[in-house]
């Protein structure tokens, strides 16, 4: 089980329900009852994917769940402090190792790339790929957050 955004919802119950059905109001008792919540959607979201996902693709699959523009700035809140370290971590798993020739550090782009990671936050986490592997994280993070 998840959570379920209000238009994700409604998508999956249009389906079985007559067009007599009135299905905005039985969501609207659903909300007024706090069985549903847009809010808790996207902070689950955001909670289960963020140390997979950057920010770019998040906020992508928050936007596919039909959530607002001010839930998904709120649920986002503070990932861009982290986003830098987040994608270390994920190249440290997946790789662990820095590319050793051209291909090898293309295709490690394209991997962070293709999760959402900006390209500024893929070239400094290569960039520093060799310390990320000895355990040491990026201190300059700052410079690529806005930090």
């Amino acid at each position: 089980m998840r959570e379920h955004s209000r238009a994700e919802l409604k998508a999956k119950l249009a389906v079985h329900a007559t067009p007599s059905e009135d299905l905005d109001a039985l969501l609207d008792e659903l909300s007024a009852q706090g069985w549903l919540s847009d809010e808790r959607a996207a902070l689950s979201l955001v909670r289960s994917k963020a140390q997979q996902w950057g920010s770019r693709r998040l906020k992508q699959a928050l936007q596919n769940k039909g959530v607002g523009a001010e839930v998904i700035t709120e649920a986002m809140s503070g990932l861009s402090d982290t986003e830098v370290h987040r994608a270390a971590h994920l190249w440290q798993r997946k790789f662990g190792s820095p590319p050793a020739d051209a291909t090898e550090r293309a295709r490690q782009m394209r991997f962070l790339l293709a999760r959402g990671f900006s390209s500024a936050t893929v070239t400094l986490t290569l960039k520093k790929a060799a310390s990320i592997a000895c355990g040491e994280w990026p201190e300059d993070a700052d410079a690529i957050t806005g930090g």
